[in-house]
């Protein structure tokens, strides 16, 4: 086997393991999964995605609405807390590919059961 063909084959090989690999993490990803990568990589596939291509799908104010808590929780919402409102970097918190930490898990010991 040739260089080329050596790259080719690694090429490949890479792609169909991220694709498996993200479509194993999020399944309601999936249609952006069928349109390709760079549907979400606007950046280029070595970059996170811009907060602009999470919020194609993302509204910010139905996401806030959606984590909010109530009680002495209240002013525990990852999606428009008192340090960043709503407006948190998406990447700084989630990631398709690998786990994250939250950002807010970096100074405070909030519990967010469906943090993936």
């Amino acid at each position: 086997m040739n260089i080329k063909q050596l790259c080719i084959c690694a090429s490949l090989a890479l792609g169909l393991a991220c694709g498996v690999h993200a479509q194993d993490q999020r399944d309601y990803h999936q249609p952006l999964y069928e349109e390709g990568c760079d549907s979400c990589h606007d950046q280029g596939m070595n970059k996170f995605p811009s907060d602009e291509a999470c919020l194609q799908c993302h509204d910010p104010a139905e996401v806030a609405e959606q984590t909010a808590r109530e009680g002495e929780e209240k002013l525990q919402n990852p999606h428009d807390s008192m340090h960043y409102g709503q407006d948190a970097p998406c990447m700084e918190c989630h990631g398709e590919h690998t786990p994250k930490k939250a950002l807010c898990q970096e100074c405070h010991n909030f519990d967010y059961p469906k943090f993936k």
